[in-house]
């Protein structure tokens, strides 16, 4: 087969993926020819679309039909996207103002799948970000009463968790920001994990009696408190949006089960490890409930780590081009607001 022939099956392949994905329905050649100014007659069409069903990647739902993509059909169409059409300045920049107007990390992120959903018109999920994968950025020591203490601990992810601190000694007001240099000392600008052996370390040092003696006990309190909270699984929940864009498809039911489930969705997010897009369509799918369905991921994050993925969930027939530039700019931007750009 000469390269112009190559060239011309691969325009019809893209002609027919995206008549099916704006219409939904088979097409034809006549539609193709009607649609399209591919230069060549309907039964040289005709001629392609029997090369592209043979070699799979078309089909015939019923003799007289047209054809619709098959999922190598579909990969064909997705591989051969060489440069996604840029989001217009003013959808930019009512994207990053919607979601700047986010009073903490979750409702960025809640932000995030909601407007991910208006945009696609399919499910969108992101993953909560992972607290182990930041690093320590703050951690405020509060008063409250002589004989209890609020801890503040704030990632460079944006996680903010507060704990109670209960002291069996009053602490005095001059006291409280001695432990807060202490503590800052030893965790700021760590990762968790490393920040975790460090204040363990501080408190050996108080049980050694390196410390004032008034600090000794309140510093082992503290220390205790933040291991367990360093140590903490990860809080792995999913943010959703659009699930009501799957429910008119009879075929998807499992998939809206997984969402609901979470497990499998999970997985699939906890292995993006890169800004770069993604796209998984039909038996591409690691897990049975997908097989059905396509998702376009991709990871969000910091200057550090990537700290989580979002992504669109629809049937294989979605918008690739549409989904891929709206995934890529949400993501893009979530990361610029966790980087403080």
């Amino acid at each position: 087969m000469s390269s112009g022939t190559d060239s011309r099956r691969n325009d019809v392949l893209r002609a027919i993926v995206s008549d099916f994905i704006a219409l939904h329905e088979p097409v034809g050649s006549k539609m193709l020819v009607d649609r399209h100014n591919l230069g060549v007659s309907s039964a040289t069409i005709r001629n392609d679309m029997a090369a592209l069903e043979a070699e799979g990647y078309i089909t015939q739902q019923h003799a007289s039909s047209g054809r619709i993509p098959t999922a190598k059909g579909y990969r064909r169409f997705v591989d051969g996207i060489e440069q996604v059409k840029p989001l217009s300045a003013p959808e930019r920049r009512a994207i990053l103002e919607f979601l700047e107007h986010g009073v903490d990390l979750e409702d960025v992120l809640r932000r995030s799948v909601q407007l991910l959903a208006q945009l696609t018109h399919q499910v969108a999920i992101v993953q909560m970000p992972d607290l182990r994968r930041g690093r320590v950025k703050h951690c405020e020591v509060v008063k409250l009463t002589p004989h209890r203490v609020l801890l503040v601990l704030i990632t460079d992810t944006g996680r903010v968790e507060q704990r109670n601190v209960d002291l069996k000694e009053a602490l005095a007001d001059e006291d409280v920001m001695r432990l807060r240099d202490i503590v800052n000392a030893a965790m700021v600008g760590r990762n968790l994990d490393d920040a975790c052996a460090r204040i363990a370390s501080v408190a050996q040092d108080a049980q050694s009696r390196l410390l004032p003696e008034e600090l000794r006990n309140p510093t082992v309190a503290i220390s205790a408190v933040l291991i367990d909270t360093l140590l903490e699984r990860p809080n792995d929940r999913l943010l959703l949006a659009g699930t009501p864009n799957l429910v008119r498809a009879a075929e998807l039911t499992p998939v809206l089960e997984a969402l609901e489930e979470q497990v499998v969705v999970l997985k699939l997010l906890s292995s993006v490890r890169n800004p770069e897009v993604q796209v998984s369509i039909g038996e591409e799918n690691e897990d049975e409930e997908l097989r059905k369905a396509s998702v376009v991921s991709a990871g969000y994050g910091n200057s550090h780590a990537i700290l989580g993925g979002l992504g669109v969930v629809g049937p294989t027939h979605l918008d690739y081009p549409g989904t891929i530039s709206s995934v890529t700019a949400v993501a893009y931007y979530i990361s610029k607001i966790l980087s403080g750009e």
